[in-house]
């Protein structure tokens, strides 16, 4: 028996082509201030995090916000810079060693090499980890990325991060 397909005159517009990263990346956070921060892709987690510690919710008049410390560069936990956002929502999730934590969530803009889009982003202690943010599954979709886990900053690297943060950094 065969089975016929009735679907042929449907017309299908040609995708474009994702963008392909690498399992890890240079990102800009320029609404939270931060001009580079190295990324690791994640295609288990979720939702995006990012670094956060001494988070303080207040209320402005438009709404709620959140205020918090980051290190952005790796191996540094000493130096910061103090950010602020807009809050999104407070939800549960369910980190890389199986623990529940209610997190802040914010959105933010998001740029990797010429790519630029906003994505929501957990707060979160990682202090312990190599790297301070990980890019989760809904921001590549949203990105339209495409991970290579062979590859590394296939969107550009960043020489001199220090630089970057030369006159930010507390």
């Amino acid at each position: 028996m065969t089975i016929k397909n009735d679907r042929t005159d449907l017309k299908k517009k040609p995708r474009k082509p994702k963008v392909q990263i690498g399992w890890e990346e240079w990102c800009a956070l320029p609404e939270l201030g931060l001009p580079a921060i190295k990324v690791k892709v994640d295609t288990g987690a979720k939702t995006s995090a990012l670094h956060a510690y001494d988070i303080k919710p207040f209320t402005k008049d438009d709404g709620e916000y959140v205020r918090f410390k980051i290190h952005p560069l790796q191996g540094d936990n000493k130096r910061y810079v103090e950010c602020e956002a807009k809050l999104v929502d407070r939800r549960s999730v369910t980190s890389s060693n199986g623990e529940r934590e209610k997190r802040y969530v914010i959105e933010t803009p998001m740029v990797f090499g010429d790519k630029s889009f906003k994505a929501q982003v957990t707060l979160t202690s990682r202090h312990k980890m190599i790297f301070r943010m990980l890019l989760g599954r809904q921001a590549m979709v949203k990105a339209k990325f495409a991970v290579d886990p062979a590859k590394s900053f296939m969107l550009g690297k960043v020489a001199n991060v220090k630089a970057l943060y030369e006159d930010i950094l507390l």
